[in-house]
């Protein structure tokens, strides 16, 4: 059976299983299985799952349209102590997290009341175990997440997989629940916190991030293949010198789905002109041809958003290359490239309805400058979907501290928050 919640908590540090996290297991564990102990009791099987959250490297806003992709899982990760039930509750005590989540998944509907909330995701996910006939489990589980909300490292994606990876490890008879999810799981899990995303939270993202946390390590994706192909890159940054990190540039995302979701509305519109269903399908030269006409028919934006989606998709083989090649000189040049073209083409880095709040535009340009004034190079870019949030950033290790006091006197203590590629995929641990 496996040890209870009592066992863990009077020994956390003997877990084994987990992935190298940011911050240490032990008391982690610790104090998720003493307010685990006082809702659920401490003599009840307990499991461990630990989910990923990721970084976007390059493929700014391409994967909806079915181009390709470059990103990581990271060290930062969603973190739970898990013990099945025998009903069809899937209750969550989420650290930050005022009351509990609480699922009754034998009603898999969408509820209107629940979007833009942590329960329709728990919904929607266990609506995709259901839809594929796996088991759908009820369960409670204590969590705490480092994957902060609005950190821009996806928190939600991060959730998911974790809800995909304990139905998963659940669903599992005993003797096989494999702390490594199987290639047909890690598609399949990211899939179900797609469409719960979209179909029942109600934002349009695409596949990328649920993909980063439930693969692992720095991956490409090319999702103009059914299924997207997935090609696993190695580069180890602090060899070559630098740190990868983000700024918390500050500011709500907030009523900015609209924002989200002119993206791909607006690039497929021009992929329709063009006789595609996305732009994956269609050329930048067949654009080039008829640009005066779907000018006319898309407006100025769409095309240029779709120009951006082109110059991306080639932008994310050449960053491929050099990782690659180990030329990390090559690589951020080429996303200080990427972030031009997600500000001026993609045009994401701020929302028209908020043209006061700058802070990304302003975070990229606080750290390019800092790299030229101390005659360094470095990169910053936009950090996935945009709007608001955060900015990307490679540091030279030994203008860290500098950099860092330079960040945190504009956007505030702890702005900065330095990654850890994290080689591995979510786990579910039975002790």
């Amino acid at each position: 059976m496996g040890r209870t919640t009592r066992d863990l908590l009077e020994s956390p540090d003997a877990v084994a299983g987990l992935p190298k996290a940011d911050s240490d297991y032990p008391p982690r564990i610790a104090s998720l299985c003493e307010r685990h102990a006082s809702r659920c009791g401490a003599d009840t099987a307990a499991h461990i799952v630990s989910a990923p959250g990721r970084t976007e490297m390059a493929g700014n806003h391409t994967d909806h349209n079915h181009g390709r992709v470059l990103c990581s899982a990271v060290g930062l990760d969603t973190l739970g102590v898990i013990t099945e039930r025998s009903d069809p509750l899937i209750r969550i005590d989420s650290e930050g997290y005022d009351g509990l989540i609480e699922v009754d998944v034998s009603d898999l509907e969408p509820h209107d009341d629940e979007r833009g909330l942590p329960q329709a995701l728990v919904r929607g996910v266990a609506a995709a175990f259901s839809d594929a006939s796996r088991p759908v489990t009820g369960f409670d589980a204590t969590v705490s997440s480092e994957v902060a909300p609005g950190s821009g490292l996806s928190s939600s994606a991060s959730f998911e997989v974790f809800l995909g990876t304990v139905l998963t490890g659940l669903g599992a008879p005993e003797n096989d629940r494999s702390s490594k999810l199987s290639a047909h799981d890690v598609l399949f899990i990211a899939t179900a916190g797609k469409s719960a995303e979209n179909r029942y939270f109600g934002k349009p993202c695409g596949l990328m991030d649920q993909l980063a946390c439930a693969h692992g390590g720095i991956i490409s994706i090319d999702f103009s293949s059914e299924p997207p192909t997935i090609t696993p890159a190695d580069f180890d940054f602090s060899t070559a010198g630098y740190a990868p990190a983000v700024i918390d540039t500050g500011g709500s995302h907030a009523d900015l789905t609209d924002d989200y979701a002119s993206v791909p509305a607006e690039m497929k519109s021009v992929a329709a002109e063009l006789g595609g269903t996305h732009l994956g399908s269609c050329s930048k030269d067949a654009l080039l041809e008829r640009m005066p006409e779907i000018r006319r028919r898309c407006g100025d934006r769409a095309v240029l958003r779709a120009l951006h989606f082109f110059e991306e998709n080639a932008r994310v083989a050449a960053m491929i290359g050099a990782l690659e090649a180990g030329e990390a000189e090559q690589f951020l040049a080429l996303a200080n490239e990427s972030g031009d073209s997600s500000a001026i083409l993609l045009q994401n880095y701020y929302s028209t309805k908020l043209p006061a709040e700058q802070g990304i535009t302003l975070g990229v340009e606080l750290a390019r400058s800092f790299f030229q004034a101390h005659g360094v190079s470095g990169a910053a870019r936009v950090h996935g979907g945009g709007f608001a949030g955060t900015v990307q950033v490679y540091v030279p290790l030994g203008l860290w501290k500098e950099f860092v006091e330079v960040c945190e006197r504009v956007f505030g203590a702890g702005a900065v928050t330095r990654l850890r590629l994290r080689p591995e995929g979510p786990r579910f641990v039975t002790p």
